[in-house]
């Protein structure tokens, strides 16, 4: 009989607890109801009596001097892949990952996966394939593609928390992008919606980035790969991006859009002016761009690749600069793995490498390490990694704060302590990652989902028994 059959209630007492980014980190009790999954109580200042429930129905976790716990991490973009390409991922084996970063929601793309999400009988192929599997709770992007828009209302009945679309080749045949006139059709369904529609933010027309000059000079050096996918193509998306948006917003019609992975930081300025005219469009960037830059990026690292590409230094410290200030609104993984082999590492040819990093269990120290260098608060780090993505995901009615009548959703985690990235910590699939030997502030101990202990760093095994996440379609 398993812990989750045998008590009813989690009791968890820290020392040092910060419930939300209003909140002044100090003591706190938390009292979790198992058979719903809510908070139910929440103490900061007087012990919670516990006489009242029966101790055969109660468990106790307490923290340790050096935990803090924080509300649960929403990821929002992450690739896992299945069902049709579970030899890059997996439910199983990327919710686990995730799990061990501390993450208890994270919201899946509407590719690798084949079929994508872009119907409502793919979306059934996902869901079935979904079940059983699931260490964290998981949320669905849908895609638009050319000649889907008609989906979109139903998808958005099935549950979907918005959908995502490519200005540019997306790089696999069965997600193709859509051009200005395929971008209204969507639009115009998602008018006065409370969901969102997502950007690929890379354009040049509706085709592949001519690659072949550059790999031919020589496709090993990152700046071959660095020069074919140029700022200018975000930037020319994000134009017309905030044209669009601003566009539906003064007709009185607006649209909620969402620029994914913001690479070019030359693109902020227009952003934050967008923003200040108060059109519904947020953004996110990535770790990967927040902590690499491209100076540092060995010829032939294929495991660095990603679209768009991580940039100079002088563009990571800009980036951060739009997020401290809030003309960035998030940030996520962008877990994005493949097999070794679609990396080309035996050759380190940019050009025919897969662009995508894999990351989903690192996301926290990862942000951690590089924002205590600039004074951000572990407020700020729940801001951007669990209230505002649970927002953007139309979600923070039940996630993103430790709150009375929320999802028991906690992370238990030691910012002062620092680690190595070993292969034999990583729980994703393929163990390839640029993340791999390099050294961050911040082990996280445990994750609870809805009041159950989905990992625990100390215990054998690491995992729940049983996959405790569900499909999250309300």
């Amino acid at each position: 009989m398993t812990i989750i059959e045998e008590q009813r209630y989690l009791l968890v007492k820290a020392r040092n607890a910060i419930l939300s980014p209003n909140h002044t980190q100090g003591p706190a009790e938390v009292l979790i109801d198992r058979n719903n999954g809510k908070i139910v109580k929440v103490m900061l200042q007087d012990q919670y009596d516990t006489t009242s429930i029966n101790e055969n129905d109660l468990e106790i976790i307490e923290l340790k001097d050096d935990q803090i716990l924080m509300p649960g991490l929403v990821d929002a973009h992450v690739h896992l892949n299945e069902p049709g390409r579970t030899e890059w991922e997996g439910f199983e084996t990327g919710t686990k990952a995730a799990a061990a970063g501390g993450i208890t929601t994270v919201i899946d793309m509407p590719l690798n996966a084949i079929p994508p999400t872009t119907t409502v009988e793919n979306f059934d192929t996902k869901l079935e394939a979904a079940k059983g599997q699931c260490h964290v709770d998981v949320g669905y992007w849908g895609g638009v593609v050319p000649d889907n828009a008609d989906q979109l209302p139903a998808l958005v009945a099935k549950g979907v928390r918005g959908f995502k679309c490519f200005l540019i080749e997306s790089g696999v045949d069965e997600f193709p992008c859509v051009n200005e006139a395929e971008v209204r059709l969507a639009m115009d369904k998602l008018v006065n919606s409370d969901r969102v529609l997502l950007f690929h933010a890379e354009m040049e027309g509706c085709g592949k980035v001519e690659e072949a000059e550059a790999v031919e000079e020589d496709g090993r050096t990152y700046n071959s790969f660095l020069n074919s996918r140029p700022k200018a193509l975000e930037t020319n998306a994000i134009d017309m991006i905030i044209r669009l948006t601003k566009e539906y917003y003064e007709q009185g019609r607006p649209v909620n859009t969402h620029i994914v992975h913001l690479s070019a930081a030359t693109a902020v300025p227009a952003i934050r002016a967008a923003k200040s005219e108060g059109i519904p469009l947020t953004v996110e960037t990535c770790f990967h761009y927040l902590n690499f830059n491209a100076e540092d990026i060995e010829d032939g690292a294929t495991h660095y690749k990603c679209c768009p590409p991580i940039r100079e230094a002088a563009n990571r410290e800009k980036l951060w600069e739009a997020l401290l200030d809030g003309t960035i609104d998030y940030v996520v993984s962008d877990h994005s793995p493949c097999t070794a082999k679609l990396k080309k590492m035996e050759t380190g040819d940019f050009g025919q490498a897969w662009g995508g990093i894999a990351s989903v269990q690192f996301g926290l120290p990862v942000l951690w390490t590089e924002g205590r260098k600039r004074g951000v608060s572990l407020q700020q780090v729940i801001q951007w990694l669990s209230l505002t993505p649970a927002k953007r995901t139309t979600l923070s009615d039940k996630k993103g704060e430790i709150r009375v009548g929320y999802d028991g959703d906690l992370v238990v985690w030691r910012p002062e302590s620092t680690f190595e990235v070993q292969i034999s910590d990583i729980h994703f699939k393929n163990k390839l990652s640029p993340y791999i030997g390099k050294t961050f502030h911040g082990v996280v101990d445990r994750t609870i989902l809805r009041g159950s202990t989905v990992y625990n760093r100390e215990k054998a095994g690491f995992f729940a028994e049983f996959p405790l996440g569900r499909s999250l379609l309300e």
